[in-house]
């Protein structure tokens, strides 16, 4: 069935194209003046016809899509569906949608979605990266466009960034769980384990906790691993299988938490009365796990709030130093952590 044009919502309501365009772009040309009348017959054809105006014939006449682009690195973790809400929710106020592409946490799967992104007709780019250095040539060449493009995350001098402190939360985690008493904490590191950039942060921070608490480094306590709830309970399952495992496990986020928490509870121990768990991300059902867990909350929602509102003062001056923008994070003290087996607070 052919498509309804501008020329036939025309030729129903019995006025010219040209006023058709004016009334559904709400525009006059300063000479033409749009009745009332004539608006509610234009209108009318509109709705019996079933016209829908052309998307991208609109884009070319104004320049602009209203339409912002979004790559996330996994579609299986909520922390970044959280992200994402945050950027629909203020794009929607704005009157713009969203183009939402996942790299799979893939590097070459990355590069490929920054590319296609970066020849679509969008207003914008908003990236959260975990492959960041292997992106670097394509990140410059944006910037040389003077494409919109705001960064999630990571560490850049010359894009604008909404970011957190990981290290901080990391930092707080490992206070929180030497000033309990322990002493062989475990760190489960999930990420890529062919650009493993991810976590970081939190392995840095691991690292300065136990040195300042005069405690040797044991690299059999640092598991390295996949992103998956399935690698984290693998890798707990690895730590908890040592001659001496740990009294506490900490996992770079809260998806491998709930693998870490499903192998302590097969081996029968009690979380956290034999072991303790500690996390970050926050994600919403981290709250209604049994028991609840420990864990940096990190506002996703805000983080991606808050790249969308850059890309817009980007939008509206070009020529602005790079911005950078912090929501921090912090602490929650739920019910998986406690003094270690034997010891009194």
């Amino acid at each position: 069935m052919k498509r309804p044009t501008q020329q036939d919502v025309a030729k129903r309501a019995g006025v010219s194209r040209a006023t058709v365009s004016y009334v559904l772009n709400g525009l006059t040309d300063g000479y033409v003046t749009i009745t009332e009348e004539t608006r509610e017959k234009v209108m009318r054809a509109v709705v019996e016809l079933g016209y829908q105006p052309d998307a991208t014939a609109q884009s070319l006449r104004s320049g602009t899509t209203n339409t912002i682009g979004l790559l996330i690195p996994d579609m299986h973790n909520p922390h970044y569906w959280q992200i994402a809400s945050g950027v629909e929710s203020e794009l929607q106020t704005r009157g713009y949608d969203v183009l939402l592409m996942s790299a799979s946490l893939n590097p070459e799967r990355e590069l490929h979605s920054v590319q296609t992104l970066s020849r679509r007709r969008i207003d914008g780019l908003i990236l959260l990266l975990t492959y960041y250095d292997h992106l670097r040539h394509e990140l410059e060449a944006l910037v040389r466009q003077r494409k919109p493009l705001a960064l999630i995350g990571t560490s850049a001098s010359t894009v604008d960034i909404a970011r957190t402190s990981y290290k901080a939360g990391a930092v707080a985690v490992m206070k929180h769980l030497l000033e309990l008493g322990h002493r062989r904490i475990g760190l489960i590191y999930g990420g890529s384990l062919v650009y493993p950039e991810q976590g970081t942060d939190r392995l840095v921070a691991y690292r300065q906790g136990l040195q300042s608490a005069g405690i040797a480094a044991d690299d059999d306590l640092i598991q390295y691993c996949g992103t998956t709830i399935d690698e984290g309970y693998k890798a707990a399952s690895t730590l908890l299988g040592l001659a001496t495992p740990p009294t506490a496990i900490i996992t770079i986020n809260d998806m491998l938490a709930i693998g870490a928490m499903r192998a302590i509870d097969e081996r029968q121990l009690a979380i956290p009365a034999d072991i303790s768990v500690a996390s970050f991300d926050d994600i919403a059902m981290s709250a209604y796990l049994n028991p609840p867990l420990t864990t940096v909350h990190i506002d996703a929602e805000e983080l991606g709030r808050a790249a969308t509102r850059l890309i817009f003062r980007r939008l509206q001056n070009p020529d602005l130093p790079p911005q950078e923008t912090f929501v921090p994070g912090h602490l929650i003290i739920r019910q998986t952590t406690d003094v270690p087996k034997g010891r009194t607070p």
